[in-house]
């Protein structure tokens, strides 16, 4: 593996073939999904970025969808499949929709256009993500714990996939608290329904059944905004499949992309 410092974005490519990028989630790192891209890269070219003001990259002054999916575009490669966890999938539809010439494909794990649970959308209640922004100006350390707890939630040996997730944190710099409170503002604000409508790219997503951010009930509002979009559920996975069904997850999305290579 090698890896690559762009000015003030950390970027590590492993493996080689067709580009697939690999975008993290809210307070994490690119850290998180290195099982993951080492599983995919026997076939792909892998780059894993960290957010601005997550790991190893630097913050940035704007956190809208439009300055941070201008830089992820500066520091990927020209034409590359995307795969998003949770907030990067927001993000890579951001890219998707403002580049749609540098993505081939769209991978959605644990992700969703509208995070925002509205009357007609499963979605995080409004007041959690108020409530996680108010406890993150007030008690940084305890705000990440509580957000680890919710995504390991209902998992066997929750425990022990908290130890791990912390563990992997602490390979790199803690986020930056301005990049938190951006992401939290896209997690709240961002409505990327329309731009997944108008997707004219293929797209899978990953839902895990049991997740309580992301619900499995979004799969037929995904395919109702576009037919085309694979929504695919594991059975006993929460939001942190690539964790906890390494395999299956891996499995799921290399099928996917192979047979986007065919085409």
């Amino acid at each position: 593996m090698k890896s690559r410092v762009i000015p003030e974005m950390h970027v590590e490519c492993l493996g080689s073939g067709p580009d697939l990028v690999m975008l993290h989630g809210w307070a994490m790192h690119g850290g998180l999904l290195q099982g993951l891209a080492e599983q995919l890269s026997n076939d792909y070219r892998v780059s894993l970025i960290d957010l601005p003001g997550h790991g190893g990259s630097g913050p940035i002054n704007d956190y809208s969808m439009a300055s941070v999916t201008a830089v992820l575009a500066q520091v990927a490669p020209p034409a590359a499949h995307w795969l998003g966890w949770s907030l990067g999938a927001l993000l890579a539809m951001g890219v998707a929709n403002a580049h749609p010439e540098r993505v081939l494909s769209l991978v959605m794990v644990s992700g969703t256009p509208r995070f925002t649970a509205e009357p007609d959308w499963p979605g995080v209640e409004p007041a959690l993500l108020q409530q996680l922004g108010v406890n993150l100006e007030q008690d940084f350390f305890g705000t990440l714990k509580r957000f680890i707890g919710l995504q390991t939630f209902n998992q066997e040996n929750p425990r022990a996939l908290a130890r791990q997730i912390h563990d992997a944190l602490a390979q790199r710099p803690l986020p930056d608290k301005a990049a938190l409170r951006g992401g939290l503002a896209l997690l709240r604000d961002v409505d990327a329904r329309p731009v997944l409508a108008g997707l004219e790219k293929p797209a899978l997503a990953i839902l895990g059944a049991q997740d309580r951010l992301v619900p499995k009930a979004l799969a037929p509002k995904l395919r109702e905004l576009n037919p085309y979009v694979d929504a695919q559920e594991l059975a006993k996975a929460a939001h942190l499949p690539f964790l906890t069904h390494p395999g299956e997850t891996a499995c799921r999305i290399r099928e996917f992309l192979s047979l986007q290579e065919r085409i």
